[in-house]
């Protein structure tokens, strides 16, 4: 992996665990997920004079994207409302890149090597490992694992949709800003028809979730599908949810979360992980 794909999924990760937080820590979880999708178009909407149209071969893709990045974000706010966020976010994020080389080497015909398979692994074990040791705690919340588990397989899928479908768009940006602005709108709608009142309080009490979550959010996946088109879909996706690494430590600094030597010890095997990810392809 080369080190501008490397840097720019770490910034990705930061900024991830970042929108995460915001929705999680907000007293209304709706309103703040809202701000987040729908924050995309402030930004979207004007690049789409800037950018190329995607390649029409990757319309099926982009159609298939929305659904799934809106399956993702309903699944996600449903295991926020009864889930802590380092249960939540380690088995959201830790089941995707799991997932996503299963399917890679196993359907797609993905070569990787064994350094890049033990990276993978490493980084998987070191972030579920951060949901187990939740039982410590007392906090073990299954109904929010199950939820948090359906939301890995989202993950999965959209990433999978949107590597290759960011390829035949021959546009990365043009292809996440059109994916983008249809998820919001379909977000939008959603909002519309089951509670009105989260739009009209984007405009108030969401603004600033609106904005700089929204912008977080867009940044985030912007960089990340750019990587797709750089580096093998399975290995971008494996580096990004080292994001469970800057959750921990918002989820401890600023959410009164309790750190354990689990916890550390959870991380350093993700650490060790990316480390060996970074170096095994150049």
């Amino acid at each position: 992996m080369t080190t501008a794909v490397f840097i720019a999924v770490i910034t990705a990760a930061l900024l991830h665990a970042s929108w995460n937080a915001l929705v999680k820590g907000g007293a209304d979880k709706r309103l703040n997920m809202a701000g987040v999708v729908i924050g995309h178009v402030w930004l979207a909407l004007p690049l789409l004079f800037f950018v190329p149209a995607p390649d029409p071969a990757s319309y099926p893709y982009l159609l298939a994207g929305t659904v799934l990045h809106f399956g993702y974000q309903s699944f996600l706010l449903a295991s926020y409302r009864i889930g802590d966020l380092t249960q939540v976010y380690p088995i959201a994020r830790g089941s995707a890149p799991l997932l996503v080389a299963v399917i890679s080497v196993g359907f797609l015909g993905v070569v990787l090597s064994g350094v890049e398979l033990l990276a993978i692994l490493l980084i998987v074990t070191g972030i579920i490992s951060i949901a187990l040791v939740r039982g410590a705690d007392g906090l073990r919340n299954r109904n929010a694992a199950g939820l948090a588990l359906v939301t890995g397989c989202f993950i999965a899928g959209y990433s999978l949709v949107d590597g290759m479908g960011a390829r035949i768009a021959g546009t990365a940006l043009g292809f996440y800003t059109w994916l983008g602005l249809a998820n919001a709108v379909i977000f939008a709608l959603f909002m519309a028809a089951t509670t009105p009142q989260v739009l009209r309080d984007l405009v108030g009490k969401g603004r600033m979730v609106f904005l700089v979550g929204g912008s977080a959010s867009f940044a985030a996946y912007s960089l990340v599908i750019w990587s797709f088109t750089q580096a093998p879909i399975a290995l971008v996706t494996a580096l990004r949810e080292t994001s469970i690494i800057f959750a921990l430590f918002i989820g401890v600094g600023f959410m009164g979360e309790r750190l354990s030597l689990a916890k550390v010890f959870s991380t350093m095997l993700t650490l060790l992980g990316v480390i060996a990810l970074r170096f095994s392809r150049s």
